[in-house]
């Protein structure tokens, strides 16, 4: 008992110590690694993800809400379906979904597409996708991108027709 006191007190000069000091070692070294490795992966995804934020730009800066508004008729299937090819096109972030779907609604357009627009805009990357497959594989990108668009549709009818039960 004496001996295991004295090996706690002089720092870890005990084996137990010396197990802690080579488990922190490793953990720095391993931490390191990571945080070297990541590094390398955003300097090499940096231009891709340059491209995608200005893409987005111009798609925003030439595609108003005015062009959108008359493309959609009113029929409940078909704008759902409208809504998300331009939220998978259009893609972007929720904020400004939700200032776009505002000024949709307020143009006339169906609570169907609007929510289908912010389901696929803010789940659909059609922009992304280069950078998606580059960070993470071509078919996994694919795939998850496909099965965003396609549930997309569904969900946004579900969420209106609760909607419409909730509150009518």
């Amino acid at each position: 008992m004496e001996k295991r006191r004295k090996g706690k007190s002089q720092g870890g000069a005990g084996a137990e110590g010396k197990a802690r000091e080579g488990k922190a070692r490793l953990n720095k070294n391993a931490l390191a690694q990571g945080a070297k490795k990541a590094g390398k992966q955003f300097l090499t995804l940096l231009p891709t993800l340059v491209g995608v934020v200005l893409l987005i730009g111009l798609f925003n800066a030439f595609v108003s809400k005015e062009m959108l508004a008359p493309v959609f008729s009113g029929a409940p299937a078909l704008d759902t379906f409208l809504g998300s090819c331009f939220g998978s096109i259009l893609a972007g972030n929720p904020i400004n979904s939700y200032v776009i779907g505002n000024e949709l609604l307020k143009h006339g357009v169906s609570l169907f597409a609007v929510t289908a627009f912010i389901i696929a805009w803010v789940t659909v990357g059609l922009v992304q996708l280069p950078a998606e497959i580059a960070a993470l594989g071509k078919r996994f990108a694919l795939l998850r991108n496909s099965l965003c668009f396609v549930l997309s549709i569904p969900i946004a009818i579900l969420t209106v027709a609760i909607l419409n039960l909730v509150v009518g």
